[in-house]
């Protein structure tokens, strides 16, 4: 995820501040400096970063900080409230008209992932905001963009309007518009043509696009990997068109963030929304405040609510849990168990959202991921007999289930152990909700 290093030096400051009796100026100098580098190293504008610690550090003034005795908390509130402001602030949602189609215009350079991004588009405002949704295939230049978009408008079961390669885009977008208010939608997204710099022909579409259409909304697609490059590119579409907010790509890369941070304050546009992976339902609304959260090494409780509700039928988990409650556990419902985690993400993308996570190593990330896959092979290896009563399991049993896994028979214990801890914290988990009595390892929770 971008962010990751300047999360980590964050983390790093904070942890130096709380570690303060009291703040001084000189503490706060020097924790500013740290600040500054961090930021710098993370490719944020300079100037960017001259204005964010000089607003710190005046606020933290302004508050007489300096005087309170339990200062840091104050510290970390004004450091997070700026990079609140830095992100946009609450400029970042859409606002979507009531009674006709909000029309929202994607613009961006070819081979930015423009096209798969009007489609990810679509998906999240059809199944996340419940909106009736209509795509237009406005490049009529590369009729690999039409097909492309053509496919996943079928995939995510979207209407598209398509009038080929022949036609001009504005009368496409201004047939869209028609369509899109006579049949009562809700949005409709134009995926324009892009080039492969920034060119006066370019711009001269997209403007007469904007004449004639009055787009509610224009949203730049640019790359996170892109650094102050994609910084500049907004800058210049903002110049021509106006843009109302960015799109974000590749937010789950290793980018250092510098552009997420920059262009909102350098451009005066707000990011909207974030690609945060290669699949069709890896878009997500852009929350300022959550970004910060994360930043700052505070994790992400909402997104992980959010996650859990769009991820997990609430009857089928409510279900588990009683028959777990009851002491009825079986290998049926730890491989369930793994199942319902994996729909959630990766294991490092939901350890980020946990506030006060530990800090785990990409190598035991991809050993607990790597461990999760023998499980699953291993128990499906079994009859399901064998599920129900793993009681059963004898040593012919085991080399036969390690044999047809392709694992060895002390892969199967360790699966065999794994579900008896988890028994066990089942029945101690029984005892609580009786008595009120913690199980082992759980005390100070």
């Amino acid at each position: 995820m971008a962010f990751e290093s300047l999360t980590d030096k964050f983390s790093r400051i904070i942890k130096g501040i709380k570690g303060e009796s009291r703040l001084t100026e000189k503490n706060m100098d020097d924790m500013l400096k740290e600040v500054r580098i961090a930021l710098l190293e993370a490719d944020v504008n300079y100037k960017v970063v001259k204005e964010f610690t000089n607003d710190v550090k005046e606020k933290a003034l302004g508050q007489e900080v300096y005087t309170k005795l339990n200062p840091n908390e104050m510290v970390v509130k004004i450091v997070k409230d700026e990079l609140v402001e830095l992100l946009g602030s609450d400029n970042s949602e859409i606002k979507y008209n009531k009674n006709k189609p909000t029309v929202i215009m994607l613009v961006g350079l070819q081979g930015s992932g423009k096209t798969t991004t009007a489609a990810k588009l679509a998906y999240l405002m059809k199944n996340k905001l419940k909106k009736k949704v209509l795509l237009a295939a406005c490049d009529v230049y590369r009729p690999a963009a039409i097909d492309q978009l053509s496919q996943l408008a079928t995939q995510i079961d979207v209407p598209l309007i398509n009038l080929g390669t022949k036609e001009n885009p504005v009368k496409i977008a201004l047939k869209a518009k028609e369509t899109a208010f006579n049949d009562h939608y809700d949005v409709l997204i134009l995926d324009t043509a892009g080039r492969l710099q920034i060119d006066e022909l370019l711009m001269s579409e997209l403007k007469n696009i904007k004449k004639d259409v009055s787009p509610d909304e224009i949203l730049l697609l640019t790359d996170a990997m892109a650094g102050q490059d994609s910084v500049n590119v907004a800058k210049t579409f903002n110049e021509d068109l106006g843009l109302t907010g960015v799109i974000m790509s590749k937010m789950d890369g290793d980018s250092r963030g510098g552009a997420a941070l920059s262009i909102a304050k350098v451009t005066g546009v707000p990011i909207k929304f974030m690609g945060v992976g290669e699949k069709i339902q890896d878009l997500s609304i852009f929350y300022p405040n959550r970004v910060a959260d994360r930043i700052l090494g505070m994790g992400d409780v909402l997104t992980l609510v959010e996650k859990v509700q769009e991820n997990i039928d609430a009857k089928e988990a409510k279900k588990a849990a009683n028959k777990m409650m009851d002491g009825r556990f079986t290998l049926v419902d730890m491989l369930d168990q793994m199942k319902q985690v994996k729909k959630l993400g990766s294991i490092s993308s939901l350890m980020k959202l946990i506030p006060g996570a530990p800090k785990i190593s990409k190598d035991q990330i991809d050993l607990a991921e790597k461990e999760m896959k023998n499980f699953e092979i291993i128990i499906n290896s079994m009859t399901p007999y064998e599920r129900e009563n793993p009681d059963i399991l004898r040593s012919s049993r085991k080399i036969r289930i390690a044999n047809g896994s392709g694992r060895n028979v002390s892969d199967v214990n360790r699966v065999l152990k794994k579900y008896e801890q988890s028994k066990k914290m089942m029945k101690e988990m029984k005892n609580y909700k009786k008595g009120g009595k913690l199980p082992s390892g759980f005390n100070g929770f």
